[in-house]
């Protein structure tokens, strides 16, 4: 794909680094104009007759005027992030600085970025392909090491190759079905049915252990909600700040102390959990706040991923813990049972709850067993090894697409049951053929890329 669409072939410019002041700012130039325009500004050397990646170090001045002594990184096309001629200029941090070289810089005709429009450019270009691109994003908003790994295993082409392949298999196929359809007369068959139908069934393996990766992908890119639910008084609050190591929500022994939702974010293994301490559940109270609080409560345990049921050991006996399973296993909601206040008698306690599995027990106020609980709400929640190098899909329109692509596989595999001629065969292989373009950006639309790219921050 070439940038030589209208309104591509222009030069522009914005800050790369943060706004704010720092130590040094970045200010980023790409186009056809880049190096006459910087040439103007930076009397030193003729940029032009400098090899590319370089670095060159002198002052740019508008007239007489010193603006600034500065580092030019200098990229000339095609061997760049876009593709095109770039300068990346180094500053000094000063707002004031960054904005008078902008602007002597717009001043030349050079225009402002859109968000993300260098990488938008360097797709354009073919510097990436489509996933590529969204995952530079991604590694941008990446706030632990799994979402950081992820969208780097992707924008390194991980996802676009199993892509890729996927696309080369189904179009060797469909070249020899569009071939017999230039013999119809002769009827000539030069596909072999029962090999495009185990390809076929490879491809929907492949698109199914992808669509599957999305339930983990979700978790890594935008966290896990966990609801911590359980009577009054049953060490919610406690069991919250223990996590956190702070004293993050107020702790007492009378019941119904916490009022309100409070919601905190904790790292496990490269996952954020956003933890979400709500009021204690009690069937009957006269307090009109605290029964707010308890209609809060019902509502964050319905939208979370997963609930830590919290109850006090000394306080339940094996018919309730019963009925409460009951109770959210009827409201289909994902939850670990965890045993509070066993003040180190875990064997005694365990003893008392042997009939049921999988239990945590934990004392929050001595720091005993949490280690075991944030353990067991990984291995409830996280659906894959994070350490492995495969491709896991964390983008909704990916996920949409392949979803698609899946329904096409499932006519294709339909029609060749059914012996269905070659002409209709065709069209829904090509049909296949445009949701995996549609992923990598090979059958795209400017209104697409411009939805796309407006996601990104400016200066990227």
């Amino acid at each position: 794909m070439s940038a030589q669409l209208s309104g591509w072939d222009d030069t522009i410019v914005a800050l790369a680094t943060p706004q704010g002041i720092g130590a040094i700012g970045v200010i980023r130039i790409s186009g056809k104009n880049t190096f006459a325009v910087v040439n103007e500004l930076f009397p030193s050397k003729d940029l032009n007759q400098q090899a590319s990646h370089s670095l060159q170090v002198g002052y740019l001045k508008q007239g007489k005027e010193i603006l600034d002594e500065v580092v030019l990184a200098l990229y000339k096309s095609p061997k760049s992030y876009t593709g095109e001629d770039v300068i990346e200029i180094s500053c000094h941090g000063s707002p004031f600085i960054q904005e008078n070289i902008i602007r002597a810089i717009t001043q030349k005709g050079v225009r402002m970025a859109k968000p993300g429009e260098f990488t938008q450019r360097a797709f354009l270009n073919g510097k990436l392909d489509l996933t590529q691109a969204e995952a530079v994003a991604d590694l941008i908003a990446s706030n632990t090491e799994a979402s950081r790994r992820t969208a780097l295993h992707s924008m390194r082409g991980g996802f676009s190759n199993d892509l890729h392949q996927l696309r080369d298999q189904l179009i060797r196929f469909s070249a020899l079905i569009e071939l017999e359809l230039d013999f119809s007369q002769e009827d000539v068959a030069f596909a072999d049915r029962t090999a495009l139908n185990q390809l076929v069934n490879q491809l929907d393996q492949s698109t199914q252990k992808l669509l599957n990766s999305f339930q983990l992908g979700n978790v890594i890119k935008n966290g896990v909600q966990v609801a911590i639910i359980g009577k009054p008084n049953a060490g919610k609050s406690t069991l919250l700040n223990t996590l956190l190591n702070e004293n993050r929500a107020i702790v007492s022994e009378m019941a119904g102390t916490t009022r309100d939702t409070i919601e905190e974010v904790l790292n496990i293994n490269g996952v954020l959990f956003r933890l979400i301490d709500t009021a204690g559940i009690r069937k009957h109270t006269v307090d009109q706040i605290e029964s707010k609080g308890v209609e809060k409560s019902y509502e964050k345990m319905r939208s979370a991923n997963v609930v830590i049921y919290l109850f006090d050991v000394n306080e339940i006996d094996e018919i309730e813990l019963r009925t409460i399973i009951a109770e959210l296993e009827k409201e289909q909601i994902q939850y670990l049972l965890v045993g509070n206040k066993t003040d180190g008698q875990t064997e005694s306690v365990k003893q008392k709850f042997i009939s049921f599995r999988d239990l945590v027990f934990i004392s929050a106020k001595e720091n005993l067993g949490i280690d075991e609980l944030k353990k067991s709400l990984v291995a409830k929640t996280i659906l894959g090894d994070l350490q492995a190098e495969s491709t896991i899909v964390t983008n909704a329109r990916h996920y949409d697409a392949l979803q698609k692509l899946a329904e096409s596989l499932q006519d294709v595999k339909k029609g060749l049951d059914e012996n269905i001629p070659s002409d209709l065969l065709a069209l829904d292989i090509r049909q296949c053929l445009h949701y995996l373009g549609s992923i990598t950006g090979q059958i795209t639309n400017e209104d697409q890329l411009d939805f796309i790219f407006s996601k990104f921050c400016i200066g990227k």
